[in-house]
């Protein structure tokens, strides 16, 4: 009797340990950003500009802004929870190849960004940039895109705004959604610190909206995308499943190509 009761008092305490891991250790499971130095000098096929846009209370946020003549309009672009600039200014400028003319930001604490990260800022942030882009290129032109992390940035951003298109890549349902699947002994509720409910805003977006998502994804589950895609209550709405596509590669799949061409009008 002793022995299970030993057993079961080492395994509480091993529970609470991961529990209290969890708790400590989220943002770095959810944001895993590259630093790069102020002099880091980014190398690009397609022409762009580096710039910084500051914001209120004080901080710089770089981003560059990829130029081709005569675009069909502008992408902004919210990228994935990992690295910086440096990798997703290779990836977003695939849509420049496209005729379009593309913005990413890196958020704070990733590259030459400053600030700490919470989930109100990455809010304000990404609708200034919003801002950037609206005095430059007319809302009938704005595509506003989302990868992973970027999906329930760029939800928000298009659920307070009148940009021409919504296109989720990889998106989740909401954060907690994700963390149950990971975690599904754990009572994640209670001790997530984000939430990012992509399934709130979504309601709230009047633009057209495509969802792409692959069947073996195993960093946010297909279903959690389904799900996500369920709850959005307009007609305008399309997903796009990829067969066999994972987190990271659906760029690679025909499907994708194609249909990304017919998203943006590519003729």
């Amino acid at each position: 009797m002793q022995k299970l009761r030993n057993i079961f008092l080492y395994g509480v305490c091993f529970y609470g340990v991961v529990l209290l891991l969890l708790y400590c250790f989220q943002e770095k499971i959810l944001f895993q950003p590259e630093e790069l130095s102020n002099n880091y000098t980014f190398q690009f096929e397609d022409p762009f500009n580096e710039f910084f846009l500051k914001t209120n209370d004080g901080n710089q946020l770089n981003a560059i802004h990829f130029t081709t003549k005569k675009p069909k309009g502008v992408i902004l672009y919210f990228h994935g929870n990992k690295g910086s600039l440096k990798r997703w200014g290779n990836i977003a400028s695939f849509f420049v190849k496209k005729k379009y003319d593309v913005v990413v930001m890196d958020y704070r604490e990733y590259g030459k960004s400053t600030g700490k990260i919470s989930e109100q800022v990455l809010y304000k942030d990404a609708q200034l940039f919003y801002d950037y882009v609206k005095n430059i290129y007319p809302e009938n032109q704005i595509v506003v895109y989302g990868r992973s992390l970027g999906t329930g940035i760029a939800a928000k951003v298009a659920s307070e705004n009148n940009p021409n298109h919504l296109v989720l890549e990889t998106p989740y349902y909401n954060i907690k959604d994700v963390a149950e699947h990971w975690f599904p002994y754990f009572p994640v509720s209670f001790i997530l610190k984000y939430n990012l409910p992509s399934d709130v805003f979504v309601k709230k977006v009047s633009c057209d909206i495509t969802i792409y998502h692959g069947t073996e994804d195993k960093v946010v589950p297909y279903q959690s995308g389904e799900r996500l895609f369920k709850s959005i209550s307009i007609s305008n709405k399309r997903m796009i499943t990829i067969k066999g596509g994972e987190h990271n590669n659906l760029i690679e799949f025909n499907t994708y190509r194609s249909t990304i061409d017919e998203i943006l009008k590519n003729d």
